[in-house]
């Protein structure tokens, strides 16, 4: 449990509080993960200088975007925070005999609100409060800090300089090799659901755009719903092209068209099933659990392909004995027989994911989630297979049952095959004899293949990561980052650049001043430069509407780069001493 976890390490961090400096102070961070940065967005403005942008951003947007639902805190990038700066005279603190500490310590005292507790007039009680934060330079320059031998008080103006600058900067944000931009991150709790969170979090800039200072623009320059949104269009299509698949294979094999439906329909209803039990588990569709489901596909269908190809069976040698017969009961006792076996497969399969329920740490929290998902889909699918797929048999497979030798493509496949098992029967020992050579063969360069945690994502976009020299300068760190960011946005297939170097606030954020991330949007792949793909099909005089058909199968055009070759140009461009490429696909 979180919660419970972060108030056992608060109670440590009371009883250690007052063992620690006075300036020494502790808390704890969001309750959020590195991984939580589902949005970020910039302000830009032609007639305000970073440091107004910043305190647009701290003192408005930020405050207004941590009350959303779901977002544990806003961190802010870039830009200069607005500071009193106190410049003191160090031969006038002699004259005046007067120690840093005082001067520090009047100066505190003087920046506070002060509470009065009650007036009682006319039979009501007003509450009596001292306002004394400062609000210009001049409040903090008629500070007194002393008085004088004379009994004349002794103010700030006396012995310092007072004026207003920039906060001691470790980290900056840029956008498109344009300059300096002020940033902000929205970080998400630990646990919610990004899509709905970050549509919150736009319907709520939307109504902050209201109150900005003119000419001030909200630009967004990360948003992973795109992502969210590309991953479940994927498993859409990937269940359509699967619905379509089993179809064209029953309509084919069975020449049924009634059939491929009751196969079709453990498809969407598994799935249905699947996010009908994640939801009151609070499993999110993510990667990984749309993953699941991806991985479940492929096999929920075969139990009521089996199903139905058996009750076919079973209604042609009802025909072929000349006797009369009960449909329905012909359907029933086909059911009966592949059923039991039917559902013990599926629920074997469904239990082989249960170790990686054992997995802890960083592996169990990415793909616990994938485990769920696929066990619920094929649990989902294996109840089906005996309660309502024998039920849409006896009420769909009707008409006309063709036997299997008057099918030209299943006489080809027998045919086929018959030599094969034919062999396999008369030779057993052999077969297993090679099966079992073949098994040790594979050891060799199963043994060399090596291993990785998890394949590399590509979303659609890049994250860049070089580093720097350690003890760079935040000048010189903003020179390379605007430098670096220009020569990105010069490629084609870049729609837009976000660099940070140094850390957000946010802790959240580690990176040291010395590391550069940058934020690479790409265009959609169908608007970079392109190059032909001579087909089979390119010089025949087809109807646009067909030629559109095979093009979506065989596209004539693809990009001129691939994602890797494109992520390789990029490092070629960049070449700066002192400067240590590494890009990641994300």
């Amino acid at each position: 449990d979180l919660y419970w976890a972060r108030s056992r390490v608060l109670e440590y961090l009371s009883g250690i509080q007052g063992s620690l400096p006075p300036e020494a102070k502790t808390e704890l961070g969001p309750d959020a993960t590195g991984v939580g940065w589902v949005y970020e967005y910039a302000l830009e403005s032609q007639n305000h200088s970073l440091q107004e942008l910043r305190s647009i951003q701290d003192w408005y947007l930020r405050y207004e975007l941590t009350s959303v639902e779901g977002v544990a805190e806003v961190a802010s990038i870039g830009g200069y925070v607005k500071q009193y700066q106190i410049t003191l005279d160090p031969i006038k603190l002699q004259g005046y005999d007067l120690p840093i500490s005082r001067v520090v310590q009047a100066i505190r005292r003087s920046n506070n609100d002060v509470g009065g507790k009650l007036v009682e007039m006319a039979e009501t009680e007003y509450m009596v409060r001292g306002l004394g934060y400062f609000k210009n330079l001049e409040d903090v320059e008629n500070v007194p800090v002393g008085v004088s031998d004379g009994g004349v008080p002794i103010l700030v103006r006396d012995i310092a300089e007072v004026g207003l600058g920039p906060e001691l900067r470790r980290g900056l944000a840029e956008l498109n090799g344009e300059g300096e931009v002020v940033g902000g991150v929205v970080v998400m709790r630990l646990g919610e659901n990004a899509l709905t969170t970050i549509d919150r979090v736009k319907e709520k800039l939307e109504s902050l755009k209201a109150g900005l200072p003119d000419g001030v623009e909200i630009v967004p320059v990360y948003d992973r719903s795109t992502l969210i949104w590309k991953s479940i269009q994927v498993l859409s299509r990937k269940l359509t092209e699967e619905m379509i698949v089993v179809a064209l294979v029953c309509a084919l094999f069975l020449l049924h068209f009634r059939s491929a439906f009751v196969a079709i329909f453990t498809l969407p209803v598994g799935i249905l099933i699947s996010f009908l039990v994640m939801y009151p588990l609070g499993i999110n569709a993510n990667i990984m659990s749309l993953g699941g489901i991806a991985i479940a596909i492929g096999v929920m269908v075969d139990a009521s392909v089996v199903m139905v190809e058996n009750a076919h069976k079973h209604l042609e040698r009802a025909r072929e004995s000349g006797k009369p017969f009960d449909r329905d009961s012909v359907i029933i006792e086909a059911a009966k027989e592949v059923g039991p076996a039917l559902f013990f497969s599926l629920v074997i399969i469904t239990l082989s994911f249960l170790p990686v329920f054992t997995l802890q740490a960083q592996e169990g929290r990415l793909f616990r989630p994938l485990a769920f998902t696929k066990t619920f889909a094929m649990a989902a699918s294996s109840v089906l297979a005996i309660t309502i797929i024998p039920v849409l048999m006896a009420l769909l497979v009707r008409g006309k049952i063709r036997p299997e030798h008057k099918n030209p493509l299943s006489r080809f496949f027998i045919w086929v095959y018959q030599p094969f098992i034919h062999f396999v029967l008369r030779f057993p020992k052999t077969v297993i004899l090679v099966a079992a050579l073949v098994t040790l063969v594979t050891v060799l360069p199963y043994r060399s293949l090596g291993g990785e945690f998890i394949p590399p994502l590509y979303e659609g976009d890049f994250l860049w990561m070089p580093t720097t020299d350690p003890g760079i300068s935040i000048t010189k760190s903003r020179e390379v980052l605007q430098q670096t960011n220009k020569i990105i946005r010069e490629f084609p297939e870049v729609h837009h650049t976000f660099g940070k170097i140094g850390r957000a606030q946010t802790s959240t954020d580690p990176a040291p001043l010395s590391m550069v991330e940058t934020t690479i949007m790409l265009k959609p792949a169908e608007e970079w430069p392109q190059r032909e793909i001579k087909r089979f099909y390119s010089d025949w005089p087809l109807p646009d509407t067909v030629r559109g058909w095979l093009h979506h199968v065989w596209p004539e055009t693809a990009p001129a780069r691939t994602p890797a070759e494109l992520d390789r140009a990029i490092n070629d461009a960049i070449q700066f001493p002192g400067l240590t490429n590494a890009s990641m696909e994300g």
